[in-house]
């Protein structure tokens, strides 16, 4: 029987990172379930949560990935996952908010508490700061679940407080 792991690695941004990690995966038969990658300032992050075939240890994928050229200097951790990986129904994305502008201290807390009022999931988060030459915005990607009765309100809310703090918001439904 199979087992599940999560794999997690940090280390400077290059080519070639997410070919080598899941390349090197693939190798030892894992399959990839849900997994992120994203470059942060100057640093890289990968996450999955991987199958493992039997006979394949969290301490046999960790040393594997630690010896690849392309994770010198790499954060590199390897758990068991023990919770279900079928995602329930707050992880399904009912809607996307782009919050732009400005960059603010506290911003996203600000934000996040208002999907909190709503009961509303956010389901993945990006946020980055655009370089000069693309406005010097902040700009926050929310994707959230949202219960149906409570969209329309919280996604006023959102964009309400957006516009007093002299940002931009843009909302879609999925």
């Amino acid at each position: 029987m199979s087992s599940l792991a999560l794999v997690s690695t940090f280390c400077p941004d290059r080519v070639g990172l997410v070919s080598a990690v899941t390349g090197h995966l693939f190798g030892l038969g894992a399959n990839l379930r849900d997994a992120t990658f994203a470059v942060m300032g100057s640093g890289a992050e990968f996450s999955a949560v991987c199958e493992l075939p039997d006979g394949v240890p969290v301490g046999e994928v960790q040393e594997g990935l630690a010896s690849l050229p392309e994770l010198a200097g790499a954060q590199i951790k390897v758990t068991p996952f023990d919770f279900d990986p079928n995602p329930g129904p707050l992880a399904r994305i009912t809607h996307r908010v782009e919050v732009s502008g400005g960059d603010q201290p506290g911003l996203i807390a600000r934000l996040s508490e208002i999907f909190t009022q709503f009961e509303a999931n956010i389901v993945r988060l990006d946020a980055q700061t655009l370089p000069e030459r693309e406005g010097g915005r902040y700009v926050i990607r929310f994707a959230v679940s949202l219960p149906p009765e409570r969209a329309g309100t919280c996604l006023s809310a959102v964009a309400n407080t957006a516009e007093t703090m002299g940002l931009t918001c843009v909302a879609e439904a999925l």
